[in-house]
Formats: C-alpha cells, sequence, structure tokens
C-alpha cells in the first residue's frame, strides 16, 4: 500500500508541475512579447509587403522569403525574451497577419484566374455551334415533313 500511495504522489506532482510550467511559460510571454513582435516584426513585414504589388500577396513564390522572415523573427523575439516558440500569442499574431494580408487567397497558393482563351474557347463556341446546328436540323426536318401527309 505504501508504494501505491508513493505512486499516486508522484503523479500529482507530475501533474502539479506540467500545470505550474505552462502557467509560468503562459506568463512569461505577456504584453511585452506581443508588442515586440507587433513592433518589431510585422512592422518590416507590412513594409514589406507594401513594396510589393497587391496582386502578388497571394503568390506564394513572391511572398514566402517575406514569410520566413517574419516568422524568424517571431521565433527570435521568443528567443531573446525567454518565451517558448510557438505560443499562444504567435498564433494570434499569424491568425491576424492572414485575415489582413491573405484572406483572398486560395488554399493551394495561386491566385484564381480564368484559363487561356485557347482552352476557354472551345467550351464557349461547341454549345452554340450543337445548339445551332440543332435549330437549323430540327427546322429542316419540320418543313421536309410537311409534304408529308
Amino acid at each position: 500500500m505504501g508504494s501505491q500511495t508513493c505512486t499516486a504522489l508522484q503523479k500529482q506532482a507530475l501533474l502539479w508541475f506540467v500545470i505550474a510550467s505552462q502557467c509560468v511559460s503562459a506568463l512569461g510571454c505577456g504584453p511585452h512579447y506581443e508588442y515586440a513582435i507587433e513592433d518589431f516584426c510585422l512592422g518590416k513585414f507590412r513594409l514589406d509587403m507594401q513594396e510589393l504589388d497587391q496582386r502578388h500577396w497571394c503568390n506564394w513564390e513572391d511572398t514566402v522569403e517575406l514569410y520566413e522572415e517574419l516568422t524568424n523573427c517571431t521565433y527570435l523575439v521568443a528567443l531573446k525574451m525567454d518565451c517558448f516558440w510557438p505560443n499562444r500569442l504567435v498564433d494570434e499574431f499569424f491568425i491576424r497577419v492572414h485575415r489582413h494580408y491573405f484572406h483572398d487567397c486560395s488554399l493551394t497558393g495561386r491566385l484564381p484566374m480564368d484559363p487561356p482563351n485557347r482552352i476557354l474557347g472551345p467550351f464557349i463556341v461547341v454549345p452554340i455551334l450543337v445548339t445551332l446546328l440543332m435549330t437549323a436540323l430540327v427546322v429542316w426536318r419540320s418543313k421536309r415533313s410537311e409534304g408529308i401527309v
């Protein structure tokens, strides 16, 4: 019975250790970390995105380097401030960034656009021609059958 009590106490101690470490990590990255990534990281990202034409914001090849710099910046600031990374503040930060800069982008990261005319043209012309042909065929058959009673 003594070993069961010892095991139960170890489990409780481990549980309290985990809870305390989570509270410390949550408290350790407070508003100072949030202000630092907003001012330092987001400020540079904002300037870089302004230099990039807004039509290219959804093009992953054009934004991947800027996005990686933003991610690395949040990581480096977390290291300097002895914060865990990633954390809740980083998640909320990136959600705000995505809502502002990437809200119109598709999931694949490509801009939605019409196919080229050489592909789109046949899909438009063929149904029109079939409709005209079927109309002409019906008119021709109806005129031809008028003589037969």
